[in-house]
């Protein structure tokens, strides 16, 4: 069983950290930090949480209430801390922005906020959340603000104190009934998801944005323990950054024997300048309709974000 937090967890509404960066130079940036961090495993933790106002956002589409919306537009974005990489080279070449803060920074964000205001619910991942590469700027915090999102969370995976923090991030235009941040198992700490359930269509939904690892030993383990995290629901939706094709997820993974569907057929996601693989996945039960799917055409980051429109109802999934 996942051991819950019992104290509280460090800046765990505004922090985020160092993690893997997307590409070829991932897996050895990601074990350096690990092991700077921990010499032990990463083992599963919890805490309930409460989402950060902005008191300024805006709640729900005109003449609706939050839990009669018809529709709930969905998007997940591995928004690389706000870099643009446009070739494999930059991966080198732009490395320091991944320690350093620069001045495209800035406008990368604006247009993201810009590409994200016209969403319900948006997942993100490697987001930092104030530190020495983001002009100690929370990008959680400034994209609820710039697209008027009413609820944010940041979470907190790898701190790396004012060098870098690292992590995922949730923004919503409707108010959680029960947020949780949860630390995924794995060999090298530094996995989360943040599991949100919400109001929506006169029935509930569960929510679960993620970002998981690379190495497939620890992917596994963290997929099994999503699976316990949804056992039970009977509505739901995974999104995210899974780092594997769909048809491992679908077939070869602890998700294999769940109702679990993809929301369309496998659309690469990476790497944004010239996608040939999908790494990011949106799934959800069958009693969920998928209304609208896209893969939007963005180049401010390593992936492309996944845009997807869900219904209550079943059966209606695109193909």
């Amino acid at each position: 069983m996942p051991q819950m937090l019992t104290q509280p967890v460090a800046r765990l509404d505004y922090a985020l950290p160092l993690g893997p960066f997307s590409g070829p130079m991932n897996k050895a940036i990601g074990t350096l930090v690990g092991l700077t961090r921990s010499r032990t495993a990463q083992q599963p933790q919890w805490a309930p949480v409460a989402p950060l106002v902005n008191p300024h956002g805006v709640k729900c589409r005109e003449g609706e209430s939050e839990a009669e919306a018809p529709i709930l537009r969905l998007l997940s974005f591995n928004i690389q801390v706000g870099i643009s990489t446009r070739r494999f080279r930059h991966y080198l070449t732009h490395g320091w922005k991944h320690v350093l803060p620069h001045e495209s920074r800035a406008d990368n964000l604006r247009r993201i906020a810009e590409l994200i205001a016209s969403y319900d619910v948006v997942a993100l991942q490697e987001v930092d959340a104030g530190s020495l590469r983001s002009g100690f700027v929370n990008q959680v915090e400034y994209l609820a603000y710039r697209a008027h999102f009413p609820f944010w969370y940041a979470q907190l995976n790898r701190d790396l104190g004012p060098f870098a923090q690292h992590g995922n991030g949730l923004l919503s235009r409707l108010e959680p009934r029960e947020l949780q941040d949860h630390k995924l198992p794995g060999t090298i700490p530094g996995r989360g998801a943040i599991v949100m359930r919400i109001g929506f269509a006169g029935t509930e939904v569960l929510v679960v944005l993620l970002h998981l690892s690379l190495g497939e030993r620890s992917r596994q383990r963290q997929l099994s323990y999503v699976r316990a995290l949804i056992d039970g629901h009977e509505r739901v939706v995974i999104m995210g950054d899974m780092n594997s094709h769909l048809t491992r997820l679908l077939f070869s993974s602890p998700l294999s024997d769940t109702p679990l569907v993809p929301a369309n057929e496998m659309q690469p996601t990476y790497p944004s300048w010239r996608p040939a693989v999908a790494l990011d996945h949106v799934l959800v039960t069958p009693n969920l309709s998928v209304r609208e799917f896209e893969v939007l055409d963005c180049d401010v980051s390593d992936h492309r974000p996944i845009a997807v429109t869900i219904g209550v109802g079943g059966a209606q999934h695109l193909q």
